[in-house]
């Protein structure tokens, strides 16, 4: 809601929200910022218009360049022939489907047949990869080699594997970085696919974050200021030139994804205490992502720019690897994700486990958490409390959705943590069920690969297609009236 030049003028009276420039010897203050754009914190090092070979921008961070995996059919290849129960006919199949010219859509057919058969790579048939990772090999995820980094001395260490910042300070622990920050989709300046994705989630308005400052001095110097960081269920409002649009409200709701520090403001640095919990809303580009952000030992870093032209800062603490991998693995498709993106759920999971180093579990003797950083950049905007208590939204769709994002997240988590593979549960489109079952129809060759790759089965009426509709062992809709394959 846009407010009236009588309440900006009551506002700016009262020091309600917005970043105001204020006398420096001012009372109370108050500043509000809306995130428009979100990302992880990953130093990029290459160069945009540069290749060796097959590689993609190599540079400082990634000597190599990005991730390859499955760019190619012999990368693909290789991945099948790591399954030794994987026959030479099935392998060359998959690669070059007989007949393939003959399907209604030769490079849908192909890439579901390709998404299918990789979303199986156990030791044994029937172990579906993402879910189970550790039940597949290691392929080996190019990981960060730069000695530079962004982010928070967490620990208040300087061990051989932390980074240095671009300042000098030693010891900074962003351990994300130097497993994931190779990986092709995460890996830019700024414009990295996924960041991209998020960004766009943003402004059209998935979810919204935003965060307010107040204190008692001075909005530039101040020893006793206070950062809040939550959701609002308002959505960014835009201007003509799609910029953040200037003096709207947006209420910011103190639940579950919300959380209240202690910090400092000096020469326009806000630092924050360091929490046990630091809650907020998490990174996502689906609604099947959303949800909290539980940074352990989470801390927080704003450099307030004095003209209003936005504010950058770092979000830092340990999370759940479990987490992190289930937040992009279950965002859509495994299968999908890592022939579209040229990423190995597989590599990433092996390189989150190698490189965890926070929340140390005493039982297993083994890091449950890794060190990770949001680099948030934030617009000034007007931060208000709701006038009534409001719940987090969410629609029935978005629930399903999520539920079904839970429920495969749990069994990925059983499986790790008791090494006994888990099912699949309905209701995801994991290994392209039932989407295989619909794009190949006119495919002569379907037969052999429904006969010959893996996929989950259900009892009748208990699997579900994308639009929750019950369906067959087959795919089909059990209610003949609907159309299954769309809506």
């Amino acid at each position: 809601m846009k407010m009236s030049r009588a309440l900006l003028a009551f506002v700016a009276a009262t020091g309600l929200t917005r970043s105001i420039t204020v006398p420096a010897n001012a009372a109370p203050w108050t500043r509000g910022f809306v995130v428009s754009e979100l990302g992880y914190a990953f130093r990029y090092g290459g160069r945009t218009d540069f290749k060796r070979g097959a590689e993609v921008e190599p540079g400082v961070d990634c000597p190599h360049g990005s991730s390859t995996h499955f760019a190619t059919p012999d990368k693909i290849r290789t991945a099948l022939a790591r399954q030794a129960w994987r026959s030479q006919q099935e392998i060359d199949r998959i690669i070059a489907p007989p007949e393939l010219d003959q399907a209604g859509n030769p490079g849908g057919a192909r890439h579901q047949i390709c998404e299918r058969a990789i979303a199986y790579r156990g030791y044994n048939r029937g172990i579906e990869t993402y879910v189970n990772p550790w039940a597949a090999e290691d392929t080996g995820q190019p990981e960060v080699t730069s000695r530079i980094g962004d982010g928070f001395d967490l620990d208040g260490k300087i061990g051989p594997h932390d980074f240095v910042g671009a300042d000098g300070e030693k010891g900074i622990d962003n351990a994300l970085y130097r497993a994931w920050g190779c990986d092709a989709p995460w890996r830019g300046d700024g414009n990295s696919v996924f960041n991209l994705r998020i960004n766009e989630a943003l402004r059209s308005g998935l979810y919204t974050i935003v965060i307010r400052i107040s204190g008692n001095q001075d909005p530039v110097n101040d020893s006793d200021a206070t950062v809040e960081i939550g959701y609002s269920p308002d959505k960014i409002v835009k201007d003509a030139r799609n910029s953040i649009a200037a003096d709207y409200s947006y209420r910011i709701l103190k639940s579950t994804q919300y959380t209240k520090l202690k910090a400092t403001v000096k020469n326009g640095v806000v630092q924050t205490e360091q929490v046990e919990h630091l809650h907020m809303p998490r990174i996502a580009w689906f609604d099947r992502q959303k949800g909290d952000a539980d940074f352990i030992n989470g801390r927080m870093r704003l450099n307030i720019d004095p003209d209003d032209l936005g504010t950058r800062g770092m979000i830092g603490g340990y999370r759940s690897w479990r987490d992190i991998y289930a937040e992009n693995s279950f965002k859509a498709y495994g299968g999908r994700a890592d022939t579209t993106w040229h990423e190995d759920h597989v590599a990433l999971y092996y390189a989150l486990r190698r490189n965890a180093d926070g929340i140390y579990n005493e039982k297993t003797g083994q890091y449950d958490g890794i060190s990770t950083v949001y680099r948030p950049r934030m617009s000034p905007v007007f931060v208000v409390d709701p006038d009534i208590s409001i719940d987090l939204p969410m629609s029935a769709d978005e629930q399903r959705r999520v539920n079904a994002f839970e429920a495969v997240r749990t069994n990925f988590i059983k499986s790790v943590e008791a090494r006994t593979p888990q099912d699949v549960p309905p209701g995801n489109g994991e290994a392209q069920y039932p989407l295989f079952e619909r794009a190949t129809k006119d495919l002569p060759s379907r037969d052999y690969f429904l006969k010959t790759l893996d996929r989950p089965h259900y009892p009748y009426g208990v699997g579900t297609d994308e639009f929750n509709n019950p369906i067959d062992d087959e795919g089909n809709c059990i209610d003949r009236t609907v159309a299954c394959a769309s809506r």
